[in-house]
């Protein structure tokens, strides 16, 4: 598998707990919600996030304890062994923050810490952005319970969106509480559990509101080129050839959905009654699928996207695909034109951040 069709939150709490609500309480909770600065709204959305939450930070028991403890399973012992030396290496050796994230572990017992919702308008290719004080405007909205996430797609369906529901294995809060470790990150295999440490510190090093393409392009590059480093500081270096091949095919894959959405966006723009419009927009989607499951069968590779080609591609899969790598490109060649140091990378990047977004858009729209 070369990428699993996922879509990590960024700042997953602060997303979501920005509600001040009248009914008690726990104390960590209100914790969490006062020092959001947060304001009156919806109090489903705030309860079922600032739960959740609460959850991860109840549950949290330091690493080197879990480790010790007799009752962990070899296994998870082992795989936080991996976590405790890679957690090391991202701050001595990526230049990513050095502080209690990723030091701690939290067994959640079940599939995903959260499930996304993205959704994108029927006619267009942009996907549908929450606004939140802290986060600003995102790409994708967060529930700890997979049938809210799924009732509120089906909401958004009946209103005439494309929707996809994506499960989440981590996500980072951008350093306001210590993330830990969680269960749901140890079915990756060594590799992925790693980069998504990688991409989660990343968010804490730099995030820029209103820009959910730039931040997840951004925390992919590092997370790619962590795990290039990680392993040749390992000496494995015939895992990395494999790894680096895996991320030709990923780019491969990637390029036919993102040639795709461009079909898509300029049917869009044309002047077409709304059933016409319909058709070939199906028609262009399973064209898509077909593109990709072709190049998967001639690598004789499996993406990770199968659940949304059996199910059938819309907008909203293609948005999701567009926010985490369509930037990507262009931040690799920022990095290599820093000769691949980092903290010149890193500078150049919040510098980026701070300028306007069309500064952002050229960087990603590439030479």
């Amino acid at each position: 598998m070369l990428t699993e069709a996922r879509a990590r939150t960024a700042a997953g709490v602060a997303d979501a707990l920005r509600c001040v609500v009248t009914r008690p309480l726990p104390r960590a909770v209100v914790t969490i919600v006062m020092s959001l600065n947060l304001s009156a709204c919806s109090t489903g959305y705030l309860l079922q996030a600032a739960r959740g939450q609460w959850q991860l930070l109840r549950q949290r028991q330091p690493i080197e304890r879990v480790i010790e403890d007799a009752r962990t399973e070899e296994a998870v012992k082992a795989r936080l062994r991996i976590v405790r030396e890679a957690r090391d290496f991202a701050s001595a050796e990526l230049a990513l923050p050095d502080n209690p994230s990723y030091r701690s572990y939290a067994a959640l017992g079940r599939p995903y810490v959260v499930w996304n919702v993205i959704a994108a308008p029927e006619f267009s290719v942009e996907p549908k952005r929450w606004c939140f004080p802290i986060t600003g405007c995102i790409a994708y909205r967060g529930y700890f319970r997979e049938r809210n996430a799924r009732r509120y797609a089906e909401t958004l369906r009946g209103q005439g969106f494309d929707v996809a529901v994506a499960g989440v294995a981590a996500y980072s809060t951008l350093g306001r509480f210590a993330d830990p470790v969680l269960d749901t990150m140890m079915r990756y295999g060594e590799l992925e559990l790693v980069g998504t440490m990688f991409h989660e510190l990343a968010h804490q090093l730099v995030y820029v509101k209103n820009d959910s393409e730039f931040n997840e392009a951004f925390a992919m590059t590092v997370e790619q080129e962590g795990v290039a480093r990680w392993l040749a500081a390992h000496d494995r270096s015939s895992e990395l050839n494999g790894y680096r091949e895996r991320r030709e095919q990923q780019r491969g894959v990637v390029s036919r959905f993102a040639a795709g959405r461009r079909r898509l966006d300029a049917l869009y723009r044309e002047s077409l009654a709304p059933g016409p419009r319909r058709a070939r927009k199906q028609q262009l989607l399973g064209e898509i699928g077909d593109d990709v499951r072709g190049y998967e069968r001639g690598l004789g590779i499996r993406s990770g996207y199968d659940a949304w080609l059996d199910e059938g591609l819309n907008n909203a899969h293609l948005a999701s695909v567009a926010t985490y790598f369509d930037c990507v490109p262009g931040f690799q060649r920022l990095l290599a034109t820093q000769r691949g140091e980092l903290t010149r990378f890193y500078a150049e990047v919040r510098a980026l951040g701070r300028g306007p977004a069309s500064a952002r858009r050229a960087l990603c729209a590439g030479p």
